[in-house]
């Protein structure tokens, strides 16, 4: 009797592969505007910062209900010059996830100050508010919560134990843009909000580019500073900063793509309710945890959808015999990760961000996602939950 990742393979399904992301099919809806907006910066050959940077930025600032936009070279660098522009360094500490991108926690290190973590909530997959108070020590500068995979990470609570002992929010929003808790945008909440727009985000450019939002003008100021060189007036430089300017090109993509986001994260809502009701009928909650429907509180804009499953690794092979793409979002903890040995954690110190990292698994979600690519996933996990 054949295996069930063989019988997979010899499927005719397994010989029309299709992509996680398909960032072609989105372009082709917007081509002619896209190369019109990248046109228009050619001819003007204003390239580094200028007017396309300003315009985005104000229209970012309008969207999400914040003061001031900052645009930069990444979302890695959005985190950097926040937590420069606070004053953070050597000897600080930094509270955060376990359970992120290793840029989360890499900024921190960056700058000079310890990552200090907390686990997460399972079915959140976000830093769990409760465990806050007892990672302070006198040495804490900052809180650094994640709103990972596009879900809002429980803000009431992170800003109660921030006002509580006067400490710095710094968002890391950079899978999350137009997500909202309680109504109100993420990356509004803290005194820095840091956006990604890498080109697999929901708002995605032709290559790197980070965004930093912030309701204060003495920080949006600093931050305009510190993003070339710390420079107010040209050649004369009040402090040490670096090079970190959001391309003009870049810009003026995201201006365009930027009218389109909504649209967007309406179809992202759609694929992952469909993708609910095809798991319900199908009979597989006994199998798998899909990502429940949050509550009205919080509005999920799903960057990624992630599932959960105890065969995780079992699950993905046989998803990818069959010709169905899948990722795993993060396969090793930060803190267990070689670059932050210098901390001496070991496994089973955050066991909730452990276990996620063996079970989590994260399917197509883009919003042009056909229904029969989106079928075929569904019925392949079924085929392998009976196979069980």
């Amino acid at each position: 009797m054949s295996s069930p990742a063989n019988r997979a393979e010899n499927s005719p399904a397994a010989t029309s592969r299709f992509e996680f992301l398909d960032l072609r099919a989105q372009f082709a809806t917007i081509h002619d505007e896209v190369m019109q907006a990248v046109a228009q910066v050619f001819e003007s050959q204003y390239f580094i910062l200028g007017p396309e940077v300003k315009l985005l930025e104000d229209e970012v600032a309008a969207k999400l209900g914040s003061k001031f936009a900052i645009g930069c070279a990444s979302g890695t660098d959005a985190l950097i010059l926040s937590l420069l522009a606070a004053g953070i360094g050597e000897g600080d500490e930094v509270i955060t996830t376990p359970f992120s991108f290793i840029a989360t926690a890499g900024s921190i290190a960056y700058v000079g100050a310890k990552p200090v973590f907390v686990d997460i909530d399972p079915v959140t997959f976000n830093l769990n508010p409760a465990l806050l108070e007892a990672a302070i020590t006198p040495n804490t500068r900052a809180i650094m919560p994640v709103h990972l995979f596009g879900l809002p990470a429980d803000m009431d609570p992170i800003l109660a134990v921030a006002r509580a002992h006067n400490l710095v929010i710094i968002e890391d929003a950079a899978q999350a843009i137009g997500s909202r808790y309680a109504g109100r945008y993420t990356g509004t909440f803290g005194d820095y909000g840091c956006f990604s727009f890498f080109p697999s985000k929901n708002l995605g450019g032709a290559g790197d580019g980070g965004m930093i939002t912030t309701n204060d003008p003495a920080l949006a100021e600093r931050l305009q500073m510190l993003r070339v060189h710390g420079s107010r007036k040209k050649y004369f430089h009040e402090m040490i900063g670096t090079n970190s300017r959001l391309h003009a090109l870049q810009a003026a993509v995201l201006r365009v793509k930027l009218r389109h986001l909504d649209a967007w994260q309406q179809g992202r809502h759609g694929r992952a309710d469909r993708y609910r009701r095809l798991f319900e009928s199908a009979g597989l909650s006994a199998f798998i945890a899909a990502p429940p429907r949050p509550s009205a509180k919080y509005e999920h804009v799903y960057n990624q959808f992630t599932l959960r499953s105890s065969r995780r690794d079992d699950l993905k092979a046989f998803l990818h015999s069959a010709g169905i793409p899948s990722e795993i979002y993060y396969p090793l903890c930060i803190h267990l990760q070689q670059a932050f040995a210098y901390l001496g954690h070991t496994p089973g110190d955050f066991p909730e961000s452990e276990k996620a990292s063996r079970e989590v698994l994260s399917l197509p979600v883009y919003p042009e996602l056909p229904d029969v690519q989106q079928d075929r996933v569904v019925q392949a996990i079924a085929d392998f939950c009976s196979s069980q």
